[in-house]
This record gives structure tokens, C-alpha cells and sequence, in this order.
């Protein structure tokens, strides 16, 4: 009788699998893990300032992955990293990871990594030397902590796969970008510039995840605007615009659960309130609020477990075990002339625009900025970019119908940049052949850009450079004749390409990938393709898929580029833009055709890919890990005055504090130790709390995840074992009136090497 009802109930749940899986297309898993690297000391990757370093935290980074998989058959991971660029290291190691856990099912051919591009995380993970330099070389911790963190995003999205579907739509998005390089896009042939309405792209593509059980559980869209609304003398961690969007994405569908009819009046809302800020408070009047506030005095440091501050997260995991956690990735794309400085770019010196072709003030261009739409204040800047991500991403989420239906598949290859032939195909029908060269930065690329400008006498359109930077170049490699040949009309400043002591400057041999979900193609490119540049590979790709003559792309095709990804080789421009020697084509490593070269191997991707052809793999990339030096001083031990303890309060919240919401500001000083001791993965530097009345427990309601609480480090002197954390807490309209206090979590080294945890709790106060 029992092996009967077994058999039943096996004969039934098979069933209803089967009925399930006949109405999803696809596998889907997502998964979110912190990657935010040391909080101090490291130079920060992206504006390449020796005086940028890392003191604290605006808001966590985060590796966040999506699995999209047939039942029975392949499968492909996209990883979008709240980091400046993904890395080649990084990528060759969580691969090695991902094949000792799991044997061939992800690897570098079905796995790609896309950085968001911020200006605001710590450097030091990339292995080639041009790349390390600001940072005192390799950082081991930053490394770490994105190799653990994309590991375990993937491993979480392996363990979440279940039946789903994924729902494409796209829309345009106009006041996120402008181009920072226009002289260099007027370049481009009249007659192509033409056929577009703006010199940036202003399209977004998203993709909407769909659980079978839970219905939604993640998003990820592709959108075109530097991470650079943060300076570069911004030195809090930052995943800037696109990161930010991230986590007004996440929280808003944590508040609006897949019950709630996702409103059109809510898009033109306020940035949603964190829930756990909407714990209704039963106090009748604002005496009693102080009243109780007083009896919470400030709490003296002491020694804590190290899950502490985990467990005291806002957004712990723990507290959604139930379902799926949202996943809401803003994954950048061809932005490499795209500045989200969107009301231009000035002189500070005068306050009039700067040289149109230039990007100069007085013929230097030190003082030419561009500014945000919250100019003066890069926070705000911030804010306001990514709110306007974030709403369009939710408008297309919430209208999206266009559902991916076919094949998940893959191609990827290693391609050696540094001496690629490229064929092209003349007006007249004949064909030239040409090649690449090895790696070389102009003159132009000591500019810098309107996002964040160079120093010395560089200036962007310098097709001759100068004969004192000549002689300081050839002291570390002259160019010979046939290399300057090759890259005119760049003048080379640095023949990196040609550089290999202590060890190789910059890449040569780059991954190109092509992942396809369905009707949808992402081409993963390790540099920062310029928007025409994007729009001629997309274009290519396209045209390539559709003369295949392959019945299931007889509706739309969906091409979108992936940047930044699996590695970095600076920028790709077109061969115009390239004369014009801005910016981005003295960045343009490989010579006047890296884009042809480039349209020419995805075309051999698509091509591969839709014949069920294999391609031959390429030259390997060389794996450096052992070779990499640091001289960034390690921490020897961290000390407080005497009579005091780590966590203390150095400078408390006055007595009978009352702030309204909105705008008022909370700051506390605490005594600290260096946040390199312990990255509070997963947990927090700072916490604001808020008392429940009935039982008297103070429960998370803020944390370093909240763009409303900052967290700074210092110390007194440099390199001294005194060190202090200051929380500042902006009171945001959504905040509950009630009795809060703000609390700071750190790990101390002593002289002998062990680490200890602490806590220390400011004084309550009241907020109205």
C-alpha cells in the first residue's frame, strides 16, 4: 500500500514538474554578494590621482549574476561587478574556482563579467602594471574580496535555478548622458551621423526575470553613462550612478512585493522608504520621544563576535529566507565618450565653457570640469543620475512583454590584439589588408577628460606631443619607428605594449565573448567602446545574424554590448575619432583599426554560432598572480589614547537632541581601528537604529548600504595607530518619527597580529 501511494505521488509531482516546465522557456537564477574592498589606505581605480585614496564608505559594492539556462542543455552566467572594470585576473581565477566546484558546466566560455565602471573603488586587482601603478601595486585584499564575492554571487544564482521565463523590453532614457568628446564624434561621416538623432546612445535594454513560483525576482539593464558622477577627490566607496540605481531598484521591489500593482503614479514618486524605517511608533507627543530618549545614554566600547555587524545588517539575507531576493543590475555598456556631467563641462577659473575642441581653460585643461545636474554636490549628482536609471528601469520593467523564447548558447575566443590582421572591404568593392599594433597611450591620454582632468601641459587633441615628455618617455622605452608607424597619428607617451620589466604593462591578448539567450545577443568587450564605435559593432553583429538565413530570427534581434568586460584594455574608437586624438583615441590601445578588428572576430563569433560551428580557442592569456609586487604599507597595529576603548565615543550626539526629517544632519565620532583589519563582508561599518517601543530593542533601520549614512575614516597622522570613524546620518523624508541612536561596528589589529571585534552606540535622540 505505501510503495502504492509512493508511486502516486511520484507519478503526480511529476507530472506537475513537467506542467511547469512546459510553460517556462528557460533555467533562471540570480544572486547578490558583497565585494566592497578595503575602506582605507588603497587608491581608488579609475581617475588614475595618487591622491585618491580610500577613507570610508558612501555605499557598499556588490557582484550581482543572473543564470539563464535550457532544462536540459546550456547554460550562460553574465556577472555585473560594482567595480571600475572587470579584471583579467580576477576572471582567470574565479574561473579556476568555478571548475574545481563544478568541472566544465562554467567556464570561460559561458561566463562573463562586466564591470559597472565606478570611479569610487578600491584599485590594485589588475594585473598588468600601467594598471597598478597609483595604487603601490597589486592590493591582495581587493583582489580577494572580488574573487570570493563573484564566486559566491554565481554559486548563489546556481543554487536559485529554477523554472522561469525572461521578458526583454527597451526604451530611451535622455538626460543621463552627453558626449564629453563631441569635436572627436563630428569626425565620424556626416552621412552616419545621420541616421542617429544624438551623438550617445539613449536607448535601454532591460531584461525582467520571471520565477514560475515567485514571479518576479530581478532585473538587469544595459544603459550607456560613465560612472563618474563621484570626483576624483572623491574618497568614500562609491558603486556612483549605476550602483546607486542598483539599490533603488532592490529596495523599492522589497517594499513592493510581486502582490503589488507596480503603479504608473509611482514611478514620478519619491526614492522608496527602507521598510524597516515604517515601524509604526505608538508615542503620542515629541515630550515623551525626549523623555525616553534620555535614558539611553551612550554605550562605551566593547568587544563583539565577528558576525555582529552581519547580523545586524538592514538587508540580511536571513530576513528573506522565505523567497528569492530581488536582484537589480544597472550593467554599463558602450560609454566610452558618455559623461553623466550632464549640464556640461566649465572653467572654474571663469565659469564660461571650456574650448569646444579641446576641453580647455586658457589652452590647459587642469581647470575644465564637467558638472552634474546636482552641481555643486557630487552626492547629489549621484543621487540624481541614478534616480533617473532607476525610473526608467522600472517603467520598463513594469510594461515589459516581449518574452525570449530559443536556444541559450555561447562562443568565446582569445584574440592577440597586438598583431591582429584585419581585412577591410573598400567603397569600391576591394579589399585592404591592415593590422593591429602592440598597445600604446598617446599624448592625449595624460588629459585626462572633462570628468576628471590630467595635470602638466597635456591637452586632448594632441596629435604631436612634446619634446620634454619625448625625453621622459624614451628614459623608460623609446618607441621604435615602425610601432609610431603603426599607431599614427598618435604620438606615443608610453609604448606600453613594448614595456615587460618587472612585468608586462598592458594586456595584448583580450576575451571576446558572445552569449545568446533566445532572440538576445550580449557581446562581452574588454574596453570602453566610444557610441559610435558601439553602434558600428552592433550594427555588424546584426547584419552578420540575420544573413544567416536562421528561421528563428526572423522577428527582432536584440544585440547589446556588455563592456568592461573580463578583462580592460582602456578604449575603442572609430577610425575617425581616432584622428582626432581626444581623450579616448590616445586610450585607444591598439592602433587606428581596433575596431575593425574587433567587428571582424564577433563577426567570426556569429557566424560560429549559428552554424554550430566550434572556434579554435586562441592564445592564452598569461596568468601574473606570482609575479605581482605591492608597497602599500600593511597595517601593524591600531592603538587608542590611553583610558579609552575601541568604539568609544570621541564626540556624542548634544542632550535632549531633537532633528526633523528631510535634510537635518546627525554626525558621531567613535574611536576606531583601520577598516582594512575587516571588511565587515556582508555587514557594516555603521548602523542607525531605531528603539521598538514595545519590548525595548533597538532594531537596524539604516546601514553603510544607505546612501543617507556615510561612514569616514581618519587618522590624526599618517601612518599613526590612532585612527577615528565619524557616521553621518542625513535624515531622509521617509524616516519614522521615533527615539534612534547611531552605532559603529570595526575590527582592531593588535601588535601581535590578532584582531579584535568591537561595537561602541551613541546616545539616543529623537527625530520628529
Amino acid at each position: 500500500m505505501m510503495k502504492r501511494l509512493w508511486t502516486s505521488f511520484f507519478f503526480i509531482t511529476t507530472l506537475l514538474l513537467l506542467r511547469v516546465y512546459s510553460h517556462s522557456e528557460y533555467m533562471i537564477g540570480l544572486g547578490s554578494y558583497d565585494i566592497t574592498g578595503p575602506a582605507a589606505d588603497v587608491n581608488m581605480m579609475g581617475y588614475a590621482n595618487m591622491e585618491q585614496v580610500a577613507s570610508g564608505i558612501h555605499f557598499r559594492l556588490r557582484a550581482r549574476t543572473f543564470i539563464v539556462s535550457e532544462p536540459e542543455g546550456k547554460r550562460v552566467v553574465f556577472v555585473n561587478i560594482d567595480a571600475c572594470m572587470a579584471s583579467q585576473i580576477v576572471t582567470l581565477k574565479v574561473i579556476e574556482r568555478l571548475k574545481a566546484r563544478y568541472g566544465d558546466l562554467y567556464t570561460e566560455k559561458n561566463v562573463g563579467i562586466s564591470g559597472i565602471h565606478t570611479h569610487a573603488g578600491p584599485g590594485g586587482y589588475l594585473q598588468y602594471v600601467v594598471y597598478i601603478v597609483t595604487s603601490l601595486g597589486f592590493v591582495r585584499q581587493s583582489f580577494d574580496a572580488l574573487v570570493d564575492g563573484i564566486e559566491k554571487s554565481i554559486i548563489q544564482a546556481h543554487d536559485n535555478l529554477r523554472p522561469g521565463s525572461v521578458i526583454i523590453n527597451k526604451g530611451e532614457l535622455l538626460d543621463t548622458g552627453v558626449n564629453r568628446s563631441p569635436s572627436a564624434y563630428l569626425y565620424n561621416p556626416s552621412e552616419e551621423r545621420n541616421k542617429y538623432k544624438y551623438n550617445v546612445d539613449k536607448e535601454m535594454t532591460l531584461l525582467k526575470f520571471m520565477d514560475d513560483q515567485w514571479g518576479p525576482v530581478g532585473s538587469f539593464n544595459w544603459f550607456a553613462t560613465h560612472g563618474t558622477s563621484m570626483s576624483r577627490t572623491n574618497s568614500l566607496i562609491s558603486g556612483d550612478n549605476k550602483g546607486a540605481a542598483s539599490r533603488f531598484m532592490e529596495d523599492w521591489f522589497e517594499q513592493n512585493t510581486a502582490e503589488s500593482s507596480y503603479s504608473e503614479e509611482f514611478i514620478s514618486d519619491v526614492i522608496p522608504r527602507r521598510v524597516s524605517s515604517m515601524i509604526e511608533n505608538p508615542l503620542d507627543s515629541h515630550e515623551e520621544l525626549l523623555e525616553l530618549a534620555s535614558y539611553f545614554e551612550a554605550q562605551p566600547g566593547r568587544p563583539v563576535t565577528r558576525i555582529s555587524s552581519s547580523a545586524r545588517r538592514v538587508r540580511s539575507a536571513l530576513r528573506k529566507a522565505d523567497r528569492p531576493g530581488f536582484v537589480s543590475a544597472f550593467c554599463q555598456t558602450n560609454c566610452g565618450d558618455v559623461s553623466p556631467n550632464v549640464l556640461g563641462a566649465f572653467c572654474l577659473d571663469t565659469g564660461l565653457p571650456c574650448d569646444f575642441n579641446h576641453s580647455t581653460c586658457g589652452g590647459r585643461n587642469e581647470l575644465c570640469y564637467g558638472r552634474g545636474p546636482g552641481y555643486p554636490d557630487e552626492f547629489e549628482s549621484t543621487r540624481i543620475i541614478g534616480e533617473r536609471q532607476f525610473k526608467k528601469a522600472l517603467d520598463l520593467f513594469n510594461k515589459a512583454s516581449e518574452q525570449l523564447r530559443g536556444k541559450v548558447d555561447y562562443r568565446q575566443v582569445y584574440v592577440d590584439f597586438s598583431q591582429l590582421n584585419v581585412t577591410l572591404l573598400k567603397k569600391d568593392g576591394n579589399s585592404e589588408n591592415v593590422k593591429t599594433c602592440p598597445a600604446a597611450m598617446g599624448f592625449a591620454f595624460a588629459a585626462g577628460t572633462t570628468d576628471g582632468p590630467g595635470a602638466f601641459d597635456f591637452t586632448q587633441g594632441d596629435d604631436k606631443g612634446n619634446a620634454f615628455w619625448r625625453m621622459v618617455r624614451n628614459v623608460l622605452k623609446p618607441p621604435h619607428k615602425k610601432q609610431m608607424d603603426c599607431h599614427y597619428p598618435k604620438p606615443i607617451l608610453l609604448d606600453t605594449g613594448e614595456m615587460t620589466k618587472p612585468y608586462d604593462w598592458a594586456p595584448s591578448v583580450l576575451s571576446l565573448q558572445m552569449l545568446r539567450i533566445g532572440q538576445l545577443f550580449i557581446l562581452s568587450v574588454p574596453g570602453e567602446f566610444t557610441t559610435m564605435a558601439g553602434r558600428r559593432l552592433r550594427d555588424a553583429v546584426k547584419k552578420q545574424l540575420k544573413s544567416s538565413g536562421n528561421k528563428e530570427l526572423s522577428g527582432e534581434i536584440h544585440v547589446v554590448i556588455a563592456g568592461l568586460a573580463n578583462g580592460y584594455s582602456q578604449y575603442v574608437t572609430t577610425f575617425e575619432e581616432y584622428q582626432a586624438q581626444r581623450y579616448e583615441g590616445a586610450s585607444t590601445l591598439f592602433g587606428p583599426h581596433t575596431l575593425s578588428g574587433y567587428i571582424q572576430e564577433f563577426k567570426k563569433l556569429s557566424k560560429s554560432l549559428f552554424h554550430d560551428r566550434p572556434v579554435q580557442p586562441g592564445p592564452q592569456p598569461p596568468d601574473l598572480l606570482d609575479k605581482q609586487v605591492s608597497f602599500l604599507t600593511p597595517v601593524v597595529m591600531d592603538t587608542t589614547p590611553a583610558g579609552d576603548s575601541f568604539g568609544d565615543v570621541i564626540s556624542d550626539v548634544p542632550k535632549n537632541l531633537s532633528l526633523k526629517r528631510g535634510n537635518d544632519l546627525v554626525t558621531v565620532v567613535f574611536q576606531s581601528a583601520c577598516p582594512r583589519n575587516d571588511l565587515q563582508t556582508e555587514g557594516t561599518f555603521a548602523l542607525v537604529e531605531r528603539l521598538e517601543r514595545v519590548d525595548k530593542t533597538w532594531i537596524p533601520v539604516y546601514d553603510d548600504d544607505d546612501l543617507c549614512l556615510r561612514f569616514k575614516w581618519s587618522r590624526p597622522k599618517k601612518l599613526s595607530p590612532l585612527s577615528e570613524a565619524t557616521v553621518e546620518w542625513r535624515i531622509p523624508e521617509s524616516a519614522s518619527p521615533g527615539v534612534y541612536r547611531i552605532t559603529h561596528f570595526g575590527a582592531a589589529k593588535s601588535l601581535f597580529g590578532s584582531v579584535q571585534h568591537f561595537t561602541g552606540s551613541s546616545s539616543a535622540f529623537v527625530v520628529t
